[in-house]
């Protein structure tokens, strides 16, 4: 590890910066050093504005792909080497919303009904009925769902911005767990790995 890589980690560490926005910004840096094989440290601003057209135009990357790298772009030369913004201009695009397309309660039903492990039916069930994240939902344990009849809730420890917060536990949803406990007996994860001692990962859900 470089020592500008150490000290751009070390200084996400120190904010409380999620484990994948770490790995999100180092990526687009150690892309940008790639680029130009020449340590980041020296980049002008130019050069770096100069990359993220690049990311555009030539690789033909989303505006919200290169967006991310001129986040990662300002946390490296505002927050670790100490550019000042009115004098290291680093732009980012404006990236138009976009509204999600709405499946039918028909189309849900087939889609849930298409994972056919338990383990995968309960997760997608599980998604969709507390809108939870992947990510949140992956790193459910068993202790976070509250039954309790007065609360009936789910705790999301650590969720977006490392916050913790609390949606609502449907009766339907909660049946279809309690089945699910009953097949797979979950001890610590709700959704495990084989062998029950690691959640299943996001890239598996």
């Amino acid at each position: 590890m470089t020592p500008l890589r150490q000290r751009m980690t070390d200084a996400m560490i120190q904010r409380g910066l999620s484990l994948r926005t770490q790995e999100s910004y180092v990526g687009a840096i150690y892309g940008m050093a790639k680029h130009y094989r020449r340590d980041p440290a020296e980049y002008s601003a130019h050069e770096v504005e100069a990359y993220l057209l690049h990311m555009v135009k030539e690789r033909h990357l989303s505006y919200s792909t290169m967006n991310q790298a001129a986040c990662a772009a300002r946390f490296l030369y505002e927050q670790v080497l100490g550019q000042q913004r009115e004098l290291f201009r680093i732009p980012m695009a404006k990236v138009p919303a976009k509204q999600p397309e709405i499946l039918s309660r028909d189309e849900i039903a087939r889609l849930i009904a298409a994972a056919i492990h338990p383990t995968h039916r309960t997760l997608l069930q599980t998604i969709y009925a507390t809108g939870l994240r992947v990510a949140e939902a992956c790193a459910l344990r068993v202790g976070d769902i509250d039954s309790a009849p007065d609360r009936m809730c789910v705790r999301v420890a650590g969720g977006k911005g490392g916050k913790d917060r609390y949606t609502l536990l449907s009766p339907t949803l909660l049946e279809r767990l309690r089945g699910y406990a009953r097949i797979s007996r979950p001890r610590t994860w709700l959704f495990c790995k084989n062998g029950g001692t690691s959640p299943v990962s996001v890239t598996s859900a």
